[in-house]
């Protein structure tokens, strides 16, 4: 599929992906125009100087191991896939003397309801995420790795491999990159669609062949994951900043954002909204600010609501979201998650029980079964929403929903018996009188009947 083909679904919808012009001081999306993806775009921005930097090809002495890993810490640059966990401290646990082989793994596996910004950074600029993953193999002695992609973005994957081909034919990418005793083997695998591949260990078992079931931690990938040797696992979005960085330092990708919350982030920003599409701003813009860039309410409608980072993370009035600045701290104060960057927003034509209903449905179907508290209460949570959204509902409803989804989160091996919970729980605490209104309303016309 082409650029243009792919661009054109997004403007059947409306939609204007990243091609729109008001990101704010962009460093991923930056100069992308649809059709400049290839190798040659690519240096004419800067590509591949990071790389020759930390490696002494641009006249300098490089950078060691030790510097590279610094000055990612200083930028504070944190995962972009969800945990925002601080990307040079992660780097730092990977052990560096072990004397066989070690695997790094990129997370493009984005399924996530509301999420669609890697997919764009794979599709339009996919040699930043090759030169950002090489950098951090360098940081950590690794020589091979792999990008695990999200199988029902396909697209995404042959545009990955198109530059890995040309990324290896350039030198960018094998054995002593540019004449360095740096070796690194880079190669893609696509996975197919389910939501569970995204949880780092099950994307593992996903990747050596098996069925897509998150492992037990302890043991961390860190010492024990790819093929039971040490891996480091990144986010798309979280490789794609690192060339920045290494080009410009660490000091100045932080001064891009706010303390502990260096450099910009992308948002998806989707539901009701003028302008959808993903937009690029520093770390610590205030929300207000991006609902303006994306248009602002649709049809002059009042925001109600927001979920913040993904359809997992907990729902936001809209006083409290308009409060907030775009950071992992300001929205955890808040009660939320930043999480991947996908902003759902909400006007007040929602019916929140419906809303509710179709993300219990999605965390219902996408359970793998492995832990009885998520595959048997995923389902409960589900019936009981679908219940109360029928006219069926009943008053204790209510408490039995808050207690099932208290009983799932912290009991299962992965995290998404918690994003089930978490989206329930705040339904009800935000909005708790249009659920009892709608069992209030039903019960009265079932005994006027």
């Amino acid at each position: 599929m082409s650029a243009q083909q792919v661009i054109s679904q997004f403007q059947a919808t409306g939609a204007e992906t990243c091609f729109h012009g008001r990101h704010i001081n962009p460093q991923i999306y930056a100069d992308l125009n649809g059709s400049n993806w290839s190798l040659q775009d690519y240096v004419a921005r800067g590509g591949y100087q990071a790389l020759r930097k930390i490696l002494g090809q641009d006249g300098g002495e490089g950078l060691t191991q030790d510097q590279v890993i610094a000055t990612v810490k200083e930028s504070s640059l944190r995962g972009r896939g969800g945990a925002g966990f601080p990307t040079g401290l992660k780097w730092s646990f990977m052990p560096r003397q072990f004397p066989g082989q070690k695997y790094l793994v990129c997370n493009s596996d984005e399924g996530e309801p509301g999420t669609c910004k890697d997919r764009d950074i794979l599709v339009y600029n996919p040699h930043i995420v090759i030169e950002g993953m090489a950098i951090a193999a360098y940081a950590m002695g690794i020589s091979v790795g792999y990008n695990y992609i999200h199988g029902e973005i396909f697209e995404a994957y042959e545009r990955f491999e198109a530059a890995l081909e040309e990324a290896r034919a350039a030198g960018h990418l094998g054995d002593n990159i540019y004449g360095s005793n740096f070796s690194f083997q880079l190669h893609a695998h696509h996975g197919f669609g389910a939501y569970i591949c995204g949880e780092e260990t099950a994307l593992l078992e996903s990747l050596e062949g098996k069925k897509g079931q998150p492992r037990y931690k302890p043991p961390f990938p860190a010492s024990f994951g790819l093929y039971g040797k040490p891996t480091t696992i990144n986010n798309t979005e979280t490789f794609a900043a690192v060339p920045w960085i290494i080009r410009n330092g660490g000091q100045a990708y932080l001064e891009c954002g706010k303390p502990n919350n260096g450099g910009t982030k992308i948002f998806s920003v989707s539901g009701d909204v003028e302008r959808p599409g993903n937009y690029e701003v520093p770390m610590g813009t205030p929300f207000s600010t991006l609902l303006e860039l994306a248009g602002g309410v649709r049809s002059g409608r009042q925001l109600k609501a927001v979920i913040p980072g993904g359809s997992s993370s907990p729902v936001l009035p809209a006083a409290v979201m308009m409060a907030c600045t775009l950071d992992y701290d300001s929205i955890a104060k808040a009660g939320s998650m930043l999480g991947s960057g996908a902003i759902i927003v909400m006007d007040d034509s929602r019916c929140m029980v419906e809303s509710l209903l179709r993300l219990s449905y999605f965390y219902m179907h996408e359970s793998c079964g492995q832990c009885t508290p998520c595959r048997e209460g995923t389902g409960w949570l589900w019936r009981l929403v679908d219940r109360i959204y029928r006219g069926e509902g009943k008053p204790a409803d209510m408490n039995l929903l808050d207690n099932v989804a208290e009983n799932i989160m912290g009991r299962t091996i992965c995290a998404l018996g918690d994003a089930a919970a978490m989206p329930v729980r705040a339904m009800i605490k935000h909005f708790r009188p249009e659920f009892e209104r709608m069992i209030k309303v039903d019960a009265s016309a079932s005994q006027a009947a």
